[in-house]
């Protein structure tokens, strides 16, 4: 007889299909780019996603937005790297559009389809081995000493093998099942699921906040925060105005029931928006192959980035990466956001209300213009072998909800890919990397480092 709650699986022999010096896991830009720039230094680089391309949120969640590279008084440059590589490669496209270096919302908007194909131009210019449709299944662990994943895709079951690895899932699904310690903020932020419609245009100057605020309670739909952007190159327009509450990403009924309640919200959406304006021709064309996330766990390391160094512009020795946008937190809690700026002042925005100011901390003669994220924050320590790279670093819930943004992430896995190699290169355990050597080769690749 079975036993109704479980099934023995017998055990078996795993092919290694595949042998590296480094493996990521996880295609997202953050990823990508930990790979492109370890294999730019020498390594041979593996690279797995669960989707069909490479860019993760930019591309799969269609958010098609990259914030400044530039410090809030728009003085000096902050962040460089494959961040603005790509973008260089997309205005060659006409595939992007860039917006003044102090807006605070957005920096570049971007054509994600053209971004699907440069990123694929880059891993193969790279020399990466590329393992699309491939899910992670589990750590093999050897001596104490993480060997190997093991995968899953079309082709079966099978085994990689490497001497360092990126976890770049986004919900740390390689750390966690390794036993590496994790948390999770007690409030987290919640989901966004993206559309993009054609005709918009066709909806004149309707206010579509105050449309989905007076229609919204007959349609289940509660009005948050929405914007909007056009993505260049075309006559489409990416509206981002879903918000999917308590979701864990990390348990499959709860992305499940988020994925089906972002789409069923876009939908209410459209019906609100032809309601409101009639003799528009909206029509949607896309909606977005995975939810857009924001946070589900963090990866304890060994610094925890925290909001008061974030604000106060805090610098570290170790610091790899850089950023200048603002503390943006979604409520769980109740409708609408919180901003908070490095200047000291908060703004809270709410569907239908006028904005509430105050400030967080009394005026100074002085603000810092950019804040810092430390190599520290990307380091587990309990394995000699692993480093971390994306939204599950390690930092607190207001860190978090400025450091979060892609242009900010995608520095942590060009250090990651830096990190592994400097590791590799010198038979070292990633805990025990010299920063400066990692700043160095950061700095020597392209990055802006301060």
């Amino acid at each position: 007889m079975t036993n109704a709650q479980s099934l023995h699986e017998p055990a078996r022999d795993v092919p290694v299909i595949h042998t590296c010096d480094v493996c990521v896991v996880g295609g997202s830009c953050t990823g990508l780019f930990a790979a492109v720039r370890a294999a730019r230094l020498g390594a041979r680089v593996a690279i797995i996603e669960q989707q069909n391309c490479f860019g993760g949120v930019a591309t799969s969640s269609m958010v098609n937005v990259w914030h400044s590279l530039w410090d809030t008084a728009g003085q000096q440059q902050i962040i460089a790297g494959l961040t603005s590589e790509v973008i260089e490669r997309l205005h060659k496209r006409g595939a992007v559009n860039a917006f003044a270096k102090t807006n605070p919302s957005i920096g570049f908007t971007f054509n994600s389809e053209e971004l699907k194909l440069v990123l694929d131009e880059l891993a193969r210019e790279a020399r990466l081995k590329i393992f699309f449709h491939t899910m992670f299944v589990a750590p093999h662990v050897t001596a104490g000493r993480l060997a190997a994943i093991i995968i899953e895709n079309k082709s079966g079951r099978g085994a990689i093998q490497a001497t360092m690895f990126v976890d770049a899932t986004g919900d740390g699904d390689l750390a966690a099942r390794l036993g590496v310690p994790t948390y999770r903020s007690q409030s987290g932020q919640p989901a966004t699921t993206c559309a993009r419609f054609s005709g918009w245009e066709t909806l004149g100057d309707l206010d579509y906040g105050q449309a989905l605020r007076q229609y919204g309670p007959e349609s289940a739909f509660a009005a948050g925060f929405a914007w909007d952007c056009a993505v260049p190159g075309s006559n489409i327009h990416m509206l981002a105005a879903t918000r999917v509450h308590q979701l864990d990403s990390t348990d499959a009924d709860s992305l499940t029931a988020a994925e089906i309640e972002g789409r069923r919200q876009v939908r209410a959406i459209m019906d609100i928006l032809k309601k409101a304006a009639p003799a528009s021709r909206l029509s949607l064309q896309a909606l977005p192959a995975r939810i857009g996330l924001r946070e589900s766990r963090h990866i304890r390391s060994q610094h925890q980035l925290t909001g008061a160094a974030v604000l106060q512009g805090q610098r570290f020795a170790d610091a790899i990466a850089n950023g200048s946008y603002r503390v943006d937190i979604h409520h769980q809690d109740k409708p609408g956001l919180t901003f908070r700026y490095l200047d000291g002042r908060e703004e809270y925005h709410r569907p239908g209300f006028p904005g509430k100011n105050s400030r967080w901390r009394p005026v100074t003669a002085t603000n810092p213009t950019f804040y810092q994220i430390p190599f520290r924050s990307l380091v587990p320590g309990t394995h000699p072998n692993l480093v971390v790279a994306g939204r599950m670093i390690d930092a607190d819930s207001v860190a978090h909800a400025a450091i979060r943004v892609m242009v900010n992430m995608n520095q942590t896995g060009e250090a990651a890919g830096v990190g592994a190699w400097l590791a590799l290169a010198a038979n070292t355990p990633i805990p025990q990397l010299d920063a400066v050597r990692v700043r160095q080769t950061l700095a020597q690749g392209g990055s802006i480092i301060l």
